[in-house]
């Protein structure tokens, strides 16, 4: 069960494509009440045999730190906590950040990621403070720092339509900051055409050929859209717990108290449009979500032979871009055949090279980046 807790819509950034909608409501914080009810939904609707992993988002959740740890020491003292089954991460825009933020993560046992989207010229395109000044520099300075705490701490990275073709520049200059964890995503709320679509394949082909020098220099790097790929083509596809599971499997949060099937499904918070309840109502879910990842609208992913590597169960991805969750655009289609397309290739170069990919079958390809870097294989 995957649960999402946005503590905040409060952010000392202005995202161009930030998910946050709307102006009501913009600064809003989550109570300590609601929060203790959030809580109590998660143990309550968690089936026993399944782990939970709980996500602190925002707005910016480092801004109210204090809350986050007050939410998880409640979450130690409950009587149905077991550490075996829980995973804590929260997901920051790397602006704040310090040594004492990094002791009380590890006392916690919160994994950070840092959401940046390359290097100046790129983060300055959609990435800036609210009064529109520079991001860039604290930002790395801040991977850089957190990088010296948390070695393999997860950078992710958004790519638009202006931003696309410097996917491969994105990738150098976050392995050039020590990142060992990169992940690249599009923008699901932008408008992607053709021209973009028949972009990918040569991009994702570059990026391709940056895993592999990366992996023959013994600097080997953990890239998503790669890794990912390599792990479900192994393995004969998706399993089911592996799909998105939004308002089955998945729930957000917003600081109200209302619940929704998928943080970037919060919005402008209006409490109607994907609202699935409130934790603060004596029933909680009033409705139930209409998504499933079984099954595609598309008639043309039917018989699609990529059809048990592909993403096309992404509820929110499927959402923006044709406005049912259980409809994929055709970016996500493009995207999908380009990666799949590039992980063949390398299954293959990788294999002749006699790279076992025992931690992808496992489902852990991380570990075999781990084991590399600190020479325990």
């Amino acid at each position: 069960m995957k649960y999402t807790i946005a503590v905040t819509r409060q952010c000392n950034f202005g995202c161009a494509y930030c998910y946050i909608s709307g102006i009501s409501g913009h600064d809003a914080v989550m109570s300590q009440e609601t929060a203790d009810r959030v809580i109590d939904f998660i143990f309550r609707r968690t089936p026993e045999h399944e782990k939970i992993d709980i996500g602190f988002f925002g707005g910016e959740p480092l801004l109210e730190f204090e809350l986050i740890k007050s939410i998880m020491r409640r979450i130690y003292r409950h009587e149905g906590y077991d550490p075996e089954r829980f995973l804590f991460s929260v997901v920051t825009n790397g602006s704040i950040f310090n040594e004492a933020i990094a002791a009380d993560l590890r006392d916690f046992r919160i994994s950070p990621g840092i959401s940046c989207d390359g290097p100046a010229f790129i983060q300055e395109r959609s990435r800036v403070f609210r009064d529109g000044s520079s991001t860039s520099a604290i930002v790395e300075r801040n991977i850089r720092h957190a990088l010296e705490f948390f070695p393999f701490m997860p950078v992710n990275a958004v790519y638009t339509p202006d931003t696309l073709e410097a996917l491969p520049d994105v990738v150098e200059y976050f392995h050039s900051l020590g990142v060992r964890n990169i992940y690249l995503n599009p923008d699901i709320s932008a408008r992607w055409s053709r021209p973009h679509a028949e972009k990918l394949p040569g991009l994702f082909s570059r990026i391709g050929k940056l895993y592999l020098d990366y992996y023959g220099a013994g600097t080997p790097c953990h890239i998503s859209i790669i890794d990912s790929k390599i792990t479900v083509i192994l393995r004969g596809g998706y399993e089911p717990l592996e799909r998105c599971r939004m308002g089955k499997g998945e729930f957000a949060f917003a600081p109200s108290g209302n619940i929704y099937p998928c943080e970037r499904l919060i919005g402008s918070d209006d409490g109607d449009e994907h609202c699935l309840g409130n934790v603060h109502s004596s029933t909680g879910l009033v409705k139930s979500c209409s998504h499933d990842s079984e099954h595609t609208t598309n008639p043309f992913c039917l018989n699609c032979g990529i059809n048990r590597y592909c993403m096309n169960w992404c509820g929110c991805t499927n959402y923006f871009a044709t406005g049912d969750y259980n409809s994929p655009g055709a970016f996500i289609c493009s995207s999908e055949k380009a990666s799949v397309t590039t992980a063949y290739e390398l299954i293959e170069t990788l294999g002749a090279d006699g790279f076992s990919f025992a931690d992808h079958l496992a489902g852990t390809p991380l570990m075999s980046i781990i084991g590399e870097v600190t020479g325990s294989k």
